[in-house]
């Protein structure tokens, strides 16, 4: 079997992983106890990571010579 792994794979999974952390530490945290302008931080935080994760996906590709190497 041969699985090979792109750099674009890569960062799809990451930027995903990055959206599912930073909503889990904001849960956890939340539960424990955050002040207003604490969860305002931690809302931020996740839509960057979500708007980080958007941005990863529709980002145009290499074309041309450059996507032959």
């Amino acid at each position: 079997m041969d699985v090979r792994f792109t750099t674009q794979d890569l960062a799809e999974w990451g930027s995903a992983a990055l959206v599912f952390v930073s909503g889990a530490m904001t849960g956890h945290c939340a539960a424990a106890g955050m002040t207003p302008v604490q969860m305002a931080g931690a809302a931020a935080a996740i839509l960057g990571s979500v708007a980080a994760a958007v941005a990863v996906r529709v980002w145009p590709g290499r074309v041309g010579a450059e996507a032959e190497e």
